[in-house]
């Protein structure tokens, strides 16, 4: 069986210690949803995301309606420790918006980021460091996929970061510009048989007449160790724009070092409505190197420290 084959795959590469490290066989994408994981790429990754997604809106009141597309992409580095992150994301969108309710219609062509964003992520708290839990069970499948009590706590991490919008940008509310703050807390519960739960929490453009809350809730759930499917609902809330999009879609495991994604995003509202389809992929350059400890008999036998936290092959995030 492939999930057998996985766990011991696993087990050859754990070393029984209190070693701590997020570095991973197998790519940690946060694709294809919008949300954060907890854990950072590891030390000496440099990882690409990106994606492409077409723009289509209705607004019943204000009767205009727009298309078009839009990239979004992140850059990712795990640098000096294993749990800090350094990133940078973006999202640029290009369309025409149509004003319907003249007696001509009136089009607008439309262009910039709607986002533009340098941070970095730490993780303060993960309740499997060092913990007997987190090891496989050498003599058991069954135990190896119930359910755990202890997964009830999630790993916890935190992010600052500082977003970048141009003057007159129409995609942000009128007077943001300039540079304004992001926080963000991040928690993720990782289950066994593959389900892995998201929850990021994000206070956005601080101190702008139009700073936003955020919440984004992902589960995603790998059924094989090449695919994985997700669900996603993301709350926004603001002066300038409220929403709840919903986002379904699914990864595949090309290598482990490259991964493709697809969705779909909708709400349920009609000022405006909105719908969006996206494809995008993932991929990292894996610089990471096991620190050297040593053995401590006094002979020339200085060993790989070996990653605890390896991840399943069959057990991919998004």
């Amino acid at each position: 069986m492939r999930i057998l084959k996985s766990i011991l795959i696993l087990i050859l590469t754990i070393s029984f210690n209190s070693t701590y490290a997020q570095y991973t066989e197998v790519i940690n994408s946060n694709r294809p949803g919008v949300s954060k994981s907890a854990f950072s790429v590891g030390t000496g990754i440099v990882q690409f995301e990106a994606g492409a997604f077409t723009v289509k809106e209705e607004h019943a009141l204000a009767d205009y309606d727009v298309s078009g597309f839009g990239l979004d992409f992140a850059l990712r580095y795990g640098v000096l420790f294993e749990q800090l992150e350094l990133s940078l994301d973006g999202v640029y969108q290009n369309d025409n918006i149509t004003y319907n309710s003249a007696l001509i219609p009136v089009e607008d062509k439309r262009s910039n980021f709607k986002n533009f964003t340098l941070g970095a992520k730490y993780l303060v708290y993960d309740p499997y460091k060092n913990a007997e839990e987190a090891k496989p069970n050498l003599y058991s499948f069954h135990a190896n996929r119930k359910f755990s009590w202890k997964s009830l706590i999630p790993a916890v991490s935190v992010y600052a970061g500082a977003n970048f919008d141009s003057k007159n940008n129409p995609y942000t509310a009128p007077g943001v510009e300039g540079v304004s703050p992001k926080i963000m807390v991040a928690t993720q519960n990782n289950f066994n048989g593959g389900w892995v739960f998201v929850m990021n929490l994000i206070k956005d453009r601080i101190g702008s007449d139009y700073s936003d809350f955020q919440y984004i809730f992902t589960l995603t759930h790998s059924f094989t160790p090449q695919w994985v499917v997700f669900g996603e609902t993301q709350g926004i809330k603001s002066d300038f724009y409220a929403d709840n999009i919903f986002r379904v879609g699914g990864a595949y495991l090309w290598t482990k070092d490259f991964q493709l994604d697809a969705n779909i995003a909708f709400n349920t509202k009609d000022t405006p409505t909105v719908f969006n389809i996206a494809f995008g992929a993932s991929y990292r350059l894996d610089f990471h190197k096991d620190k050297e400890i040593d053995n401590g008999n006094g002979n020339d036998g200085n060993f790989k420290k070996k990653k605890k936290k390896e991840k399943k092959i069959d057990d991919f995030e998004s």
